[in-house]
């Protein structure tokens, strides 16, 4: 059973939703103003807003974004706010349709749930990332120095970053031979907490199960502790807290070890980091351990980044199924087999079918970077002619170009070699390039596709793209799209071609787009045995390019 509040003033639409989702709890709203209280205490899962309010809608928009809910919008008479067209997930069109209205439900709590499921495996992604970085950090910073201190300033600097403990103790010992106690405190200690500490560290360096070379008492230690703030004082209550030790040892003799106590409970992954960031205070000889975690890491940060992959594979699998029954409901209503549909009515239904195909084209950008990923792309590779690539893509989006009043200018050397390629990838990654140059292009304008022979070694690029340029060798055909559009700064350049990437400005928000295509692209002609680039300036236009290696026949 799921929690679905819905925000209408119309009690048909109010009866509709309660006697079809009659499985689920419907929790109803027409006061704007309790909105946000009912989003705290209920969390629900998907919220269903009547476009036909007297209220602005957007007004209610602004408050529930920032939750994690699925927004449903029953379309009616009234005109939807631009935003939340964008940012919307489902749409049901008004009267609703009992089945229509289920087979949306279920296709929305399965968004819910593979979301939720995405945000844990991201988050957990990220922590190993911040860690691993952590780690790899704290070991450069111990590489460079030789003093003791030092070297357990940077421990101690690495643990809270990677851990954020209340309080971390280090044991050690100094050149006299005289045991040191450094502390870092969250807040200040009292007195005897102080006293309970040292006497932890007499016991827990005598209870370490190895070689001991210096005896001590209480007496003998020295403490030395950093408080960060003064507003609270920890007393013995820290000793209840989660805690974590680990010995610094050489040859099976324990130099000292740090230990610390955190309110919150310690992972696996945090037992792991904390190990590896005490084992890198040793002398060389305990590195090589350190570099086997790493190694360990690097394996577990793989192994999370296949399986967000075949996630998110399955995931796109799952949405193109309520996707394309709504994709056929939308047919089925705007072809009037329902009723008579208004202009009104279709204006609303072309508009969910806009964004339908908007959807459906994001999906098969995730599928084909999946598939690309695994190494499953299929390929079917002929010899083919590159101008009639070019004129079949520009014959397909000619009408998209008109409607902003583009021209779409098409110039081909006449001696062009043909290409060993698989077309519908190649027109693939030309479309990419077409259709992002007309989003990004001001109306009347012109978008420029060319065609030429041209020499590996008279590419010219950017620095960030000559890697991959030096790699080629010989004759290619080289395609290249240019625009007079908003440009891309030239410290952007390296990152066009990155997953989920888009340049950080205002009409690249609004254009929207998975973010794919352009790494697709660079994928697929690497397939091709060629290379992808671009240069811009700013206001001025961009120009994107890609070569494919001349068919050499025998």
């Amino acid at each position: 059973m799921a929690k679905i509040l819905l925000v209408s003033d119309n009690m048909d639409v109010q009866t509709v939703i309660k006697t079809t989702l009659l499985e689920h709890d419907i929790l109803v709203s027409t006061d704007f103003t309790d909105i946000l209280d009912i989003m705290k205490v209920e969390a629900p899962d998907i919220v269903m807003i009547d476009s036909d309010m007297e209220n602005d809608i957007k007004l209610l928009y602004r408050d529930i974004k920032n939750f994690q809910a699925i927004l449903l919008v029953l379309i009616g008479e009234k005109d939807i706010p631009q935003d939340i067209l964008a940012n919307a997930h489902l749409f049901i069109s008004q009267p609703i349709n009992q089945t229509t209205l289920k087979n949306t439900i279920l296709s929305g709590l399965r968004v819910k749930k593979s979301l939720k499921k995405l945000s844990k495996s991201n988050q957990e992604l990220a922590n190993s990332l911040y860690q691993l970085n952590v780690l790899y950090n704290t070991s450069s910073q111990l590489a460079g120095s030789l003093s003791k201190n030092k070297l357990l300033d940077v421990m101690n600097d690495g643990l809270d970053k990677a851990l954020n403990p209340n309080i971390s103790c280090s044991l050690s010992f100094k050149d006299d031979k005289t045991p040191c106690l450094l502390i870092n405190s969250n807040y200040k200690l009292s007195d005897r907490l102080i006293e309970a500490l040292k006497l932890r560290a007499v016991l827990n360096y005598k209870n370490s199960g190895l070689d001991v070379t210096e005896m001590f008492s209480i007496d003998d230690i020295e403490v030395e502790i950093n408080i960060k703030h003064s507003i609270n004082e920890y007393d013995f209550e820290i000793l209840n807290y989660h805690k974590l030790i680990s010995y610094i040892t050489l040859n099976d003799v324990c130099h000292g070890y740090s230990e610390i106590f955190r309110e919150k409970d310690f992972s696996s992954d945090d037992d792991k980091c904390f190990q590896t960031l005490v084992n890198q205070v040793t002398l060389p000889l305990k590195s090589a351990i350190l570099y086997q975690e790493i190694a360990d890491k690097n394996k577990e940060l793989a192994r999370l980044e296949r399986l967000k992959s075949e996630f998110i594979s399955i995931v796109s699998h799952e949405l193109k199924t309520p996707l394309t029954s709504i994709k056929n409901s939308l047919d089925i209503v705007s072809g009037g087999k329902t009723g008579d549909i208004t202009d009104s009515m279709k204006k609303f239904l072309d508009m969910a079918k806009r964004n339908v195909k908007k959807l459906s084209r994001i999906i098969n950008d995730l599928l084909d970077m999946s598939k690309i990923e695994a190494g499953k792309m299929d390929y079917s590779f002929k010899v083919i002619s590159v101008p009639s690539v070019i004129s079949d893509v520009t014959q397909s989006l000619s009408q998209i170009a008109l409607q902003k009043d583009l021209s779409l200018n098409v110039e081909t050397e006449t001696d062009l070699k043909t290409v060993y390629a698989d077309p519908d990838r190649i027109e693939q990654v030309l479309s990419n390039l077409i259709s992002n140059a007309i989003k990004f292009s001001p109306d009347k304008g012109v978008i420029r596709i060319s065609a030429k022979m041209i020499n590996a070694d008279d590419i010219e690029t950017e620095d960030c793209f000559k890697a991959q340029i030096n790699q080629l060798e010989g004759d290619y055909v080289q395609i290249c799209v240019s625009d007079q559009g908003i440009g891309i700064a030239k410290d952007d350049l390296e990152h066009v071609f990155d997953k989920f990437e888009q340049i950080e400005n205002s009409l690249s928000r609004e254009v929207g787009g998975s973010g794919l295509g352009l790494s697709i692209a660079k994928q697929l002609i690497s397939a091709h045995k060629g290379a992808i680039w671009c240069d811009s300036i700013i206001n001025k236009g961009s120009s994107f390019y890609f070569v494919l290696p001349v068919y050499e026949e025998g």
